[in-house]
C-alpha cells in the first residue's frame, strides 16, 4: 500500500513590523506553492521524495500530512465527561487561560485512546492556517487521511535539532535559525539555540535513554552546542517516523466524512496497511487450513463410501452368486431377496396379509371398518363412524410403533410399511 507523506511549511511567526508582516505573508504564500513529500510503499523506505507543487504530487492510497514542530502546542488536562458534540466547546473553555490566542481560532485534537475523566494531552494549532493547507490540497484532489504532528509527548526523551527559516525586516532577507525541539512524556518544548539561556533549558544531567536527532544542515552545529554526537536524520526519514504516529489531528469539525463507498475504501486501505499484515497472514492461513481440512475430510468420506460399497458388493456376490453385473448392490440385494421370498411362499412387508395382520393387532374396539382396498403396496381402511380424532391418533401411534405409517384421508386411513433406513 503506497503512502504519500507531505510536510507542511512552517507557519510564519507574527511580527510587529507591518512591512515585515507583509514580507512574511508573501514568503509564506510563495512557500506554499511547493511542498516536500515522501512516497513510500512500506513506511520504512522512500520510493520517491523531493519538492513538488501541490497539483503535481504523486497519487497514493493513503495521504498523511505532517506539521512542523513549531506549529503545535501541547496542553495537559483531564478529559471532560461531555457528549462528543460538546467536547470541543468544553476543551476550549478549559484551555482559555493556557492558549495565547482565542480558543475559537485554534484547532484542537485529543490524544488517541483518551478516556473521559483521565489526564490526557490536547494538541492545539492555528485553525485558519491548517484549514487553508487542507483546502489547497483538496482543491488539487489530494484527499488527506491523517494529519500528524512532527513531534509529540512520548518516551524516551528525544531532542530534535532543526532549522527554522525566519523572514527578516528587509525585503527578501531570510535567515536560518537553529532550533531544538525537546519531547518527553511531560510535554514538548521548542527554543532557539542562540543565547545564554538556551543550554540551561535542557535538563542536566540528561534523562537516561535520551536520544538526539538533527537535520543534515543542523547536525554539526548541534554537536558543537550539545557536546556529543547527534544522529543525522534525513527529512524523509523524519517524515516516515512521524507518519507512524498514532495521532490524528483531523478531529471535531475537521473529521473527514466517511459514508457509503468511502467508508468501505477507508476500511480496505486500513486492512492493507503494514500494521494489519499479521491479520492478513492469519486469515490466509485459516483459509488454507479450512480448504485442506475440507479436502482431507472429503477424501476420508469418499474412502468410507468405497469401503461400504465394497462390503455390500461382497455380501451380494456371496449370497447371490448368479448376479454377474453389479450396478447398485443395495437395490439388487433387495430385489433378489424379494424373489427368493416370493419363491418360498413367505409374506412380504407390503403383502395384503402382512398389512391386515398389523391393522388387526392395532385396531380399537369392536366396530368393523367401512371397507378395505389394497393397491399392491398399501392398504386403505375405512374409518368407523364411531371413531373420534383421539381414536385415530391412538391407532396411528400403535401402527408407528409396529413400523408402519398411517396417512389420514377423507374418512379413511392409508397404511403402508415405513421405509427402512
Amino acid at each position: 500500500m503506497t503512502t504519500l507523506i507531505i510536510q507542511l511549511p512552517a507557519h510564519q511567526r507574527q511580527s510587529s513590523d507591518p512591512a515585515s508582516a507583509d514580507t512574511a505573508a508573501g514568503a509564506s504564500a510563495s512557500a506554499q506553492k511547493e511542498v516536500f513529500y515522501v512516497l513510500t510503499a512500506n513506511g520504512q523506505t522512500a520510493a520517491r521524495q523531493g519538492m513538488s507543487a501541490i497539483s503535481a504530487l504523486p497519487r497514493a492510497e493513503t495521504v498523511v500530512v505532517v506539521t512542523a514542530p513549531t506549529d503545535v502546542s501541547w496542553h495537559r488536562l483531564s478529559l471532560p465527561k461531555a457528549p462528543s458534540a460538546r467536547l470541543r466547546q468544553a476543551l476550549g473553555g478549559m484551555l482559555e487561560e493556557q492558549l495565547l490566542a482565542d480558543p475559537e481560532d485554534m484547532h484542537l485534537a485529543v490524544a488517541p485512546g483518551a478516556k473521559a475523566g483521565e489526564p490526557t494531552w490536547v494538541a492545539a494549532c492555528d485553525h485558519t492556517w491548517l484549514t487553508g493547507h487542507l483546502m489547497a490540497l483538496e482543491k488539487a484532489k489530494v484527499r488527506v487521511d491523517r494529519v500528524v504532528p512532527a513531534v509529540w509527548p512520548d518516551a524516551p526523551p528525544t531532542g530534535y535539532f532543526h532549522e527554522l527559516h525566519d523572514t527578516g525586516s528587509q525585503q527578501g532577507e531570510r535567515s536560518l535559525e537553529l532550533m531544538l525541539t525537546w519531547s518527553t512524556p511531560d510535554g514538548v518544548a521548542t527554543w532557539p539555540l542562540h543565547g545564554s539561556l538556551a543550554r540551561p533549558m535542557l535538563p542536566e544531567p540528561l534523562p537516561p535513554g535520551s536520544r538526539f536527532f538533527a537535520t543534515p544542515a543542523a547536525a554539526a552545529p548541534a554537536e558543537r552546542w550539545l557536546g556529543h554526537a547527534v544522529q543525522a536524520q534525513l527529512p524523509a526519514e523524519h517524515l516516515m517516523q512521524s507518519a507512524r504516529s498514532m495521532w490524528n489531528l483531523l478531529q471535531f469539525e475537521l473529521t473527514p466524512s466517511s459514508k457509503g463507498w468511502q467508508a468501505v475504501t477507508d476500511q480496505w486501505r486500513q486492512f492493507r496497511s503494514p500494521q494489519w499484515r499479521p491479520v492478513r497472514a492469519g486469515l490466509v492461513m485459516l483459509v488454507v487450513a479450512q480448504v485442506v481440512g475440507l479436502n482431507v475430510w472429503a477424501w476420508h468420506q469418499q474412502r468410507e463410501v468405497k469401503l461400504k460399497r465394497a462390503e455390500m458388493t461382497s455380501v451380494l456376490k456371496s449370497a447371490h452368486p448368479q448376479v454377474q453385473v453389479i450396478l447398485d448392490p443395495a437395490v439388487q440385494m433387495r430385489r433378489e431377496t424379494e424373489s427368493l421370498r416370493a419363491a418360498a411362499g413367505q409374506l412380504g412387508d407390503n403383502d395384503l396379509e402382512s398389512l391386515m395382520q398389523a391393522v388387526a393387532s392395532a385396531w380399537l374396539g369392536e366396530q368393523p371398518s367401512k371397507g378395505l382396498l389394497y393397491d399392491g403396496s398399501s392398504l386403505i381402511v375405512g374409518v368407523p363412524a364411531e371413531w373420534s380424532p383421539s381414536d385415530i391418533e391412538q391407532f396411528r401411534s400403535r401402527m408407528q410403533g409396529a413400523g408402519f405409517t398411517v396417512e389420514p384421508g377423507d374418512g379413511q386411513l392409508t397404511v403402508r410399511r415405513a421405509a427402512r433406513s
